[in-house]
């Protein structure tokens, strides 16, 4: 079940295309985690996934506010963000467990800083830059790398579903 799937992102279009399949892979009841250091593409992805759902509304980072949450067609998206956490206590002070349910998706950013109190994921998604010569003229518009890999059996099937979106050579 461990089966990890990498991909090569060129630019933001294509993380944005993996958020347009991810979006029709989804279930009730899902968690995902999505890992990466800074500006990696997160909340870029989960603004993808929810703009391919109809979502209109503004997305931005819970970097402050932990919890954005987003209704689409009666379905709950939560985004969270445990950047700031110092402690994985601060979960469960937060009250946060209850937004975990069958009935909603939640999003999760930086959740090894509520290891331990955090429910586990069904699928687990990594950005990051792959090395590559220093360069004056960084841009938003990076490469990045996804590694996804499912946890649960939920997870799985999101993947396999998520890859029958999207044919791997185009990204």
């Amino acid at each position: 079940m461990r089966t990890i799937r990498e991909f090569f992102l060129p630019n933001r279009a294509a993380t944005e295309k993996v958020g347009a399949a991810l979006a029709r892979s989804l279930t009730s009841g899902m968690v995902l985690y999505l890992e990466g250091d800074l500006g990696a593409g997160k909340t870029t992805l989960v603004r993808a996934v929810l703009r391919a759902l109809g979502y209109l509304e503004p997305v931005k980072s819970p970097t402050y506010t932990l919890v954005e949450p987003h209704v689409i067609s009666g379905l709950y998206f939560y985004h969270f963000d445990f950047y700031r956490f110092t402690s994985p206590e601060e979960f469960l002070d937060a009250g946060l467990d209850e937004y975990f349910r069958r009935d909603t998706i939640c999003l999760v950013e930086w959740p090894d800083q509520a290891k331990g109190r955090l429910p586990a994921a069904d699928l687990c998604l990594s950005l990051y830059e792959p090395p590559r010569p220093p360069s004056p003229d960084f841009a938003e518009d990076s490469p990045r790398k996804l590694s996804l890999f499912p946890v649960s059996a939920k997870g799985a099937q999101c993947l396999e579903k998520l890859l029958s979106f999207w044919n791997a050579e185009t990204f």
